[in-house]
């Protein structure tokens, strides 16, 4: 399925990382993230629904501190937590840090901050 081309929609990110390859494996391993190898030779990612894509850039300092904060959606943040330690990140506000909401932060090994979200049931 090609990704939605719409105006004002989210469709590329480029992530600082110090390591390549380890940042490709922990998304693949976390998240199921598709990395595949770009025409001009990097590495690049499309997330699970196929609708966002991008690649990771050595010589960027890392988003470590929150100010924009990209949130991944996952069935359990309990869950993707434990995966984010066991693939090399670290949890830096567990489940419960937003009252009212089903999110946690973390760190990735490439030094950025990002947020996970959990869909509330209804």
């Amino acid at each position: 399925m090609a990704p939605t081309s719409k105006n004002g929609k989210v469709c590329y990110i480029e992530m600082p990382t110090t390591d390549v390859a380890r940042s490709a494996d922990f998304y693949a391993k976390v998240f199921g993230w598709d990395i595949r190898r770009r025409g001009d030779g990097a590495t690049a990612f499309d997330d699970t629904t196929g609708q966002v894509s991008g690649a990771w850039r050595l010589g960027r300092p890392a988003s470590d501190q929150p100010g924009l904060l990209i949130y991944i959606m996952v069935d359990s943040v309990t869950a993707a937590c434990d995966a984010v330690v066991a693939n090399g990140g670290q949890i830096v506000q567990p489940l419960g840090g937003d009252p009212g909401e089903l999110t946690a932060r973390f760190r990735d090994p490439g030094g950025n901050v990002l947020g996970l979200y959990q869909e509330p049931s209804p």
